[in-house]
C-alpha cells in the first residue's frame, strides 16, 4: 500500500493514539453512555406510560417495550431531572466520542478486512457501534435544536438506533474491558496496532489531549446546562434554542415550544362565545362546559414545571385550574377516575392529542389549567385551558384543550 492510503499503516503517525488513550476515553464513553441509555429509556416510559397506542410512536417495539410501567407523578421534577441529565450529557460527551473515534480509526482501515471468523465478527460489531453511535448522536442534537429533517418519526429513529448502538456498545465493552484495564494500570502501555510505526513529533502529550478534549466538553456543558434553569444562567445556554433572555415578561414570559398560530389556532375559536369543553365519561354520558363554566366549579392550584423532550426547563410554575379527577366525576367516574384521552384544537404538528394515564389523572396536581402565575394563560401557553400534569414530558400537557374522554385506554 503506497504511504499516502489510509489502508496503509505508515499514513498513520500521530503519537498521541496508542492505547492508554484509547482506554481512558473509553472509561468516560462506558460510564456516560451507560446514563444515556438508562435516562433515555426512562424518557419513552414516560411519553409511553405502559399505555395503549395512543402516545406510542414506536408501535411495533414488541419485546424492547417491556420495561413501560405507569409513570409517576412524585417527584414532580422528575421528568424534568431525567431529560436535563440526558441532554446535557449528550452533548457534553460530542467531544469524547469523537476523539475516541479519532483515536481507533486506523482500526477501520487495517487489512485484511477479516482474519477470522472472530475477528470478522468484532469487525460488524465495531461498524455497528461507530455508526450507531453517530446515528443516536446526531439525530439527538437535531432533535435538540428543533431540525426536524428526519425522514421519519425522531421518537421511532431514536429508539431502535439507541438498542442497535447499546447491543453493540455492551458487546464491545464485553471484548475489550479487561485489555482497557490493565492499559489503565500500566506505566507502560502494550505494543498495539493503534501505536504508529513510525510516529511524527509530538505537538502535546497524551495527556494534553485528554485536557483539551475535557476542556470542549466543559464549554459544551457550560453553553448547554442552563436551559434547565430561569433567570441569568439561561443566558448561558448559548447552543440551546431555549437559551437567552425568557421571551417577554409578566407571567407568561417563560418558554414555549410551538405558538398558537405555529399550532393554526384561531382567535375567534377561543373566544368566550365559541369555545366549549366536551368531556364524555361512562356510558357516553358527555358534558358541555364553557369557561365561565369551569370558573363555577372548585379551583385548585399546583407549582409544577414544563419539561420538553429537547432538554429544556423552567421553574415552578404556579398553575390554578380545575382538577382532571373533578371532570371525571361530572361524568360518572367519582371513585377511581380512569385514563383520559385529550384531544386540542390543534391542527397540525404531533401531540395533537395524547393519553394520560389513572395514576396522573387521580394526582390532585393534574389540572386542566385556566390560569398561570395568577394571570389567564396567554394564547401561547394554551388559553383558553390546557393540561398541567406532574412529572410528566411537556408535551402532554396538551394545550387549547378541546375535548376529554375518560375511560380505560
Amino acid at each position: 500500500m503506497p504511504m499516502s492510503s489510509p489502508f496503509s499503516p505508515s499514513f498513520w503517525r500521530s503519537p498521541l493514539r496508542g492505547p492508554w488513550l484509547t482506554s481512558w476515553l473509553g472509561i468516560v464513553l462506558l460510564g456516560g453512555i451507560t446514563v444515556l441509555f438508562v435516562t433515555g429509556l426512562v424518557s419513552y416510559a414516560a411519553y409511553n406510560p405502559n399505555l395503549s397506542p395512543v402516545n406510542d410512536k414506536t408501535p411495533d417495539k414488541g419485546i424492547l417495550g417491556f420495561y413501560l410501567f405507569p409513570w409517576p407523578t412524585d417527584p414532580h421534577w422528575l421528568y424534568r431531572l431525567n431529560q436535563g441529565v440526558h441532554v446535557t450529557l449528550g452533548i457534553t460527551l460530542i467531544p469524547v466520542l469523537l476523539a475516541k473515534l479519532w483515536s481507533v480509526v486506523p482500526k477501520l482501515f487495517t487489512l485484511p478486512p477479516a482474519r477470522s471468523l472472530a475477528h470478522a465478527l468484532e469487525r460488524i460489531s465495531l461498524l455497528l457501534l461507530v455508526g450507531g453511535a453517530l446515528f443516536e448522536f446526531v439525530t439527538g442534537v437535531l432533535n435538540v435544536q428543533l431540525d426536524y429533517i428526519f425522514p421519519g418519526s425522531f421518537y421511532t429513529l431514536h429508539f431502535y438506533g439507541a438498542w442497535v448502538f447499546f447491543a453493540a456498545f455492551v458487546a464491545h465493552v464485553a471484548l475489550k474491558l479487561p485489555m482497557t484495564l490493565r492499559n489503565l494500570r500500566r506505566l507502560r502501555e502494550e505494543r498495539s496496532e493503534l501505536v504508529p510505526a513510525d510516529p511524527a513529533e509530538p505537538t502535546v502529550s497524551r495527556r494534553g489531549a485528554l485536557w483539551f478534549v475535557g476542556g470542549g466538553s466543559l464549554l459544551l456543558f457550560v453553553t448547554t446546562a442552563g436551559q434547565n434553569f430561569d433567570g441569568a444562567l439561561r443566558r448561558t445556554a448559548l447552543l440551546a434554542p431555549h437559551g437567552g433572555a425568557e421571551p417577554g415578561s409578566g407571567p407568561g414570559g417563560f418558554q414555549i415550544n410551538k405558538t398558537a398560530a405555529y399550532a393554526g389556532i384561531r382567535a375567534a375559536e377561543t373566544s368566550e362565545e365559541a369555545w366549549r369543553l366536551v368531556v364524555e365519561g361512562r356510558g357516553g354520558r358527555t358534558v358541555r362546559l364553557s369557561r365561565a363554566d369551569l370558573l363555577g366549579m372548585p379551583l385548585h392550584s399546583a407549582a409544577l414545571p414544563i419539561a420538553c423532550v429537547e432538554g429544556w426547563s423552567t421553574s415552578d410554575q404556579w398553575w390554578r385550574g380545575v382538577r382532571l379527577r373533578d371532570l371525571a366525576a361530572l361524568v360518572g367516574h367519582a371513585e377511581d377516575p380512569p385514563d383520559v384521552f385529550v384531544e386540542s384544537l390543534q391542527r397540525r404538528g404531533a401531540f395533537r392529542r395524547a393519553a394520560l394515564r389513572a395514576n396522573q389523572v387521580a394526582d390532585s396536581r393534574s389540572l386542566l389549567a385556566l390560569f398561570v402565575n395568577g394571570e389567564d394563560l396567554t394564547p401561547d401557553h394554551g388559553y383558553p385551558a390546557r393540561i398541567i400534569v406532574p412529572a410528566a414530558p411537556g408535551v402532554l400537557n396538551t394545550k387549547w384543550v378541546a375535548r376529554l374522554t375518560f375511560g380505560d385506554l
